[in-house]
């Protein structure tokens, strides 16, 4: 960013509720489905049918409110928002307004600093006030097809008009598109982690749009804010936002000045076009909605709903640091997704050794996790299965090395380290007679390389464990072979 300005940006993400039937009515969630399958009289908005709310909206609702810090409000009132789009057939949209489900939070999230290629440095806390999450229902999607100079044609598919959304709203608290980028991971993470919503980009039901504006350094009053919109992925959000606060610096400076508008990402030419002047909360004509009675929650069912949150990934994070003396880096890695999470911790407990837990999971499991489109939830191999292995080279039953081999077996067979272990007979000898047996062979035949280690050569120890190694068929522990050898040539 260009010295002496700032970027004031703040972000909405709409987030779909993990429920299987929609806000209002009783169709299916669906995607992939034939289009306009899944609709009925009240999704189509057709005279005389009434919305009736789905309870299991306000269960998730409240899971990810507390899941972002928010407070739940015993009173909202749903309202009716008035604008046309050819996918909102009632002509409305069934929302919230001036009192919303949840209100008032703050949320600490992780955020820091990039190089130019986007490597994370400096990682450090930040707060975030988060303005309002209130409910509502989502539009249909309409479809275009053609190419320029071609006839062209627009679908409308209602098979999501009507699916419950989370609208979260932040303060302008953001002052770059990296924390921006960290904060709407951060979101995506806990929802998923509550299970309040899938949080899927790709499959549209998390959608982000970022307010932005700049202004000088030092000015307290804010310029007009441009709103990105249909941003479908963290980075393209990232780098509209960037291009955005660079394209207002230039605007500002040459005295052209910013439209408020809203604008779109154009990815395939890498900057921002316009969209349509940006309406006012005026133009939609608010009002409450008269089908629908104010939403009620007791004190009871929010003291419920905060009893049943899980641990949330932040927590975690600086307890698996505490606890576990895991640094930054790893513990960051082992708590991106509550599965993955919730394996360390149990192989950690069962193995007793909390940090060859991390390295295994981290590099040798998940390379096969990886490999084979697995997660931690769906993995062949158990955090209990797992333990096992870690105990077995901790003991010395088998070495680090045969121990990887051990694994992808595991994973490819579902059979317990004990079973393949014994399978391959790969048990490692650490009893020291049986080991003093190969060395002494091993020196007796090899009497030169003894004079010459004893004379001062202390390279040729190396040579002697791996004649040994070979010796026993590659069993032996290969810390007890360096023990005995060092006793026997003295």
């Amino acid at each position: 960013m260009k010295e002496g300005w700032e970027a004031i940006i703040g972000m909405e993400i709409h987030a779909q509720l993990a429920t299987d039937t929609k806000i209002f009515c009783g169709c299916a969630i669906s995607f992939g489905d034939e289009p306009n399958s899944n609709t009925c009289p009240v999704c189509l908005g057709l005279p005389g049918a009434l919305p009736v709310l789905n309870e299991r909206v306000i269960d998730l609702g409240a899971k990810a409110a507390l899941a972002l810090g928010l407070e739940i409000q015993e009173t909202s009132i749903f309202s009716r928002k008035n604008y046309f789009y050819p996918d909102l057939p009632k002509g409305y949209q069934i929302s919230q307004y001036d009192k919303p489900f949840s209100s008032d939070g703050h949320l600490t999230i992780m955020t820091a600093e990039r190089d130019e290629g986007g490597h994370a440095k400096n990682w450090q806390k930040m707060e975030i006030g988060i303005t309002r999450m209130h409910l509502e229902e989502d539009a249909g999607k309409n479809v275009h097809e053609g190419l320029p100079d071609t006839d062209k044609y627009s679908y409308v598919d209602l098979n999501r008009a009507g699916t419950p959304l989370a609208e979260i709203v932040t303060e302008p608290d953001f002052r770059s598109s990296w924390q921006a980028y960290d904060y709407v991971n951060h979101v995506r993470r806990v929802l998923q982690w509550v299970g309040a919503s899938e949080a899927d980009m790709e499959k549209g039901n998390l959608r982000c749009e970022a307010n932005v504006s700049v202004r000088k350094v030092g000015e307290t009053e804010f310029r007009d804010k441009v709103e990105l919109k249909n941003l479908n992925s963290v980075r393209f959000m990232q780098k509209a936002i960037e291009y955005e606060i660079e394209r207002q610096i230039k605007a500002h400076e040459s005295g052209e000045g910013v439209n408020q508008e809203t604008r779109l990402w154009d990815e395939a030419n890498s900057k921002t076009r316009v969209m349509r002047s940006k309406e006012n909360a005026d133009d939609y004509r608010y009002f409450p909605e008269p089908d629908l009675q104010p939403l009620k929650v007791s004190a009871d069912f929010i003291q419920q709903s905060k009893d049943e949150m899980p641990e949330l990934p932040l927590s975690m994070l600086e307890r698996f640091q505490n606890d576990y003396q895991l640094n930054y880096n790893d513990a960051v890695q082992l708590v991106a997704e509550k599965d993955l999470a919730e394996f360390y911790e149990t192989t950690a407990k069962e193995s007793g050794n909390p940090k060859a837990s991390a390295n295994w999971i981290l590099v040798e499991l998940m390379r096969e996790l990886n490999n084979s489109g697995n997660t931690a939830g769906t993995s062949p191999i158990t955090a209990k299965n797992l333990s096992e292995l870690i105990k077995f080279v901790d003991s010395g039953k088998i070495s680090g090395k045969q121990a990887k081999e051990v694994l992808v077996e595991m994973f490819n067979s579902g059979k317990t380290a004990a079973v393949v272990v014994k399978e391959k007979g790969l048990e490692q000898i650490s009893d020291v007679s049986a080991i003093e047996e190969f060395v002494d062979e091993i020196i007796a035949n090899n009497q030169g390389q003894v004079e010459a280690y004893r004379g001062g050569n202390q390279k040729l120890l190396g040579f002697f464990v791996g004649q040994v190694m070979k010796a026993s068929q590659g069993k032996a522990n290969p810390k007890v072979v360096n023990e005995v050898l060092r006793n026997k040539l003295g």
